[in-house]
């Protein structure tokens, strides 16, 4: 679709000739006046406003003041005989894009006019950039209701604002960076950078290198000069992920960062002062690594400035169905395939599995579904032996017989066989039977029509 532009100008030859010059590119409309052209942007839409300055009437700037008023605010390009630096100034301060003297070249005027669409759209671009970073980042991309997970996003809401340094402690996939990139985009840093780096990834001579950076000639190797990981940060957030794996060398340099905020490139003796705020991450006990000698403590009192424990998603299970159905629908529309549904009986095996791999070990499962698993519904016998097994187990510890069917059963007899141990368990009571077997009231009932001969109310 064309983009529109308004041309006003009360000399109908310029505006007639303008609009003829244009009108092959754009959607021209014409002004003979401000009160026309008010009448007009209030109608219509328009990307581009072109209005003389000197008119009978309300002038030029009149028109501008309007036109920024717009909720699409149009991109303004003013036009005057009179050209002069007093004049370009005020334009430009009402907001004008930019500004052109009479007679206008048409030539110079298209290409203003790219100019300045080309700008308005790298700007809407950062927005529509920006609006999905926060909404990635935000505290509407974390998942889940269950307290820990609350108490947790409590704390972020309360430290994010300040400069203090954050540990953040548990469990490998327990979404660590996820909390780290949340406390950035929710502090007063979150238009700069937000720069990861996983410290138990690089071996140490390479991580002194990649946090400090290096001089040509450092060591050998080093053939020019490299920024690191803290200049790149420089007015944003640096995210240190296991932070535990850490050598002493670098330990020592991290700690004078944290006592005065400088650091030297490797190779240098020059001291390089940055605004960084530091978030830090551990899956190991740093308290423990401190009284073994493993960690500094006067480091460790240096970062545990506000520590936040993130619980593992087996002490989070009351989040399971929101996030199953969160990174279900999530890899569904990255692939372009419909997503399935999870039946009761599946999310009961699920919820008795304890995910030692946490949130990144749901995730994959996610995915796998999605991919994989193909049809309207996944049930408890579409899912790896692994999750089923968890589940047996436990049905057999609690002395449970609704699992007990034979492994060579088909599925639908062993559906019915489990259906027929919980009517039976529960002396014919369906909702005692449906919550024996962990599904719902209306899904028991379904079958049972389905399969009349198992209801032993009959």
């Amino acid at each position: 679709m064309p983009a529109t532009i308004l041309i006003v100008d009360d000399e109908k030859n310029t505006r007639e000739g303008l609009a003829l010059a244009l009108e092959d590119e754009y959607e021209v409309y014409m002004a003979s006046g401000a009160d026309e052209a008010f009448n007009l942007m209030d109608a219509e839409s328009f990307d581009v406003v072109l209005t003389d300055l000197r008119m009978a009437g309300k002038s030029g700037l009149k028109v501008i003041d309007r036109a920024i008023t717009l909720p699409n605010r149009p991109i303004c390009i003013m036009m005057t005989a009179y050209g002069n630096v007093e004049t370009a100034v005020e334009a430009m301060r009402r907001g004008a894009f930019d500004f052109l003297t009479k007679p206008v070249s048409l030539e110079k005027l298209e290409i203003l006019i790219k100019r300045a669409l080309q700008s308005r759209q790298i700007e809407e671009e950062n927005v529509v950039l920006h609006e999905r970073l926060d909404k990635k980042y935000s505290f509407n991309g974390i998942v889940g209701n269950s307290p820990g997970l609350t108490d947790v996003l409590d704390k972020v809401k309360l430290v994010a604002p300040s400069k203090a340094t954050v540990l953040l402690e548990g469990e490998t996939g327990t979404g660590k960076e996820l909390i780290a990139q949340a406390i950035h985009q929710n502090s007063n840093r979150s238009r700069q950078a937000f720069v990861p780096i996983h410290c138990a990834a690089l071996a140490a001579n390479l991580l002194e290198s990649e946090l400090f950076g290096h001089e040509k000639g450092a060591y050998t190797g080093a053939t020019e000069r490299r920024i690191g990981r803290f200049e790149a940060a420089d007015g944003g957030t640096l995210f240190l992920d296991e932070i535990g794996e850490i050598d002493a060398s670098t330990q020592v340099k991290l700690l004078r960062f944290l006592e005065t905020r400088s650091f030297e490139r490797l190779g240098s003796s020059k001291s390089i002062h940055v605004d960084v705020r530091l978030v830090c991450a551990t899956n190991r006990n740093l308290s423990e690594m401190a009284k073994s000698g493993e960690f500094r403590e006067d480091l460790l009192y240096r970062l545990n400035v506000v520590t936040i424990n993130l619980p593992p998603l087996r002490e989070r299970k009351e989040d399971l169905p929101v996030l199953l159905n969160y990174y279900i629908d999530q890899f569904a529309e990255e692939n372009d395939l419909p997503p399935p549904d999870l039946s009761d009986g599946a999310l009961r095996v699920l919820r008795a599995y304890s995910w030692p791999g946490n949130i990144r070990e749901l995730r994959n499962f996610c995915e796998n579904t999605v991919v994989l698993k193909r049809g309207n519904e996944v049930t408890e016998y579409d899912l790896d032996a692994k999750y089923s097994a968890v589940a047996g187990a436990e049905a057999t510890t609690h002395e449970t017989p609704l699992l007990s069917a034979g492994p060579t059963l088909s599925k639908e007899e062993n559906e019915k066989r489990l259906l027929r141990n919980a009517l039976m368990k529960a002396n014919g009571n369906r909702t005692h039977a449906a919550e024996l077997m962990g599904i719902s009231r209306r899904t028991l009932h379904r079958k049972l029509i389905q399969w009349p001969e198992l209801d032993v109310q009959k």
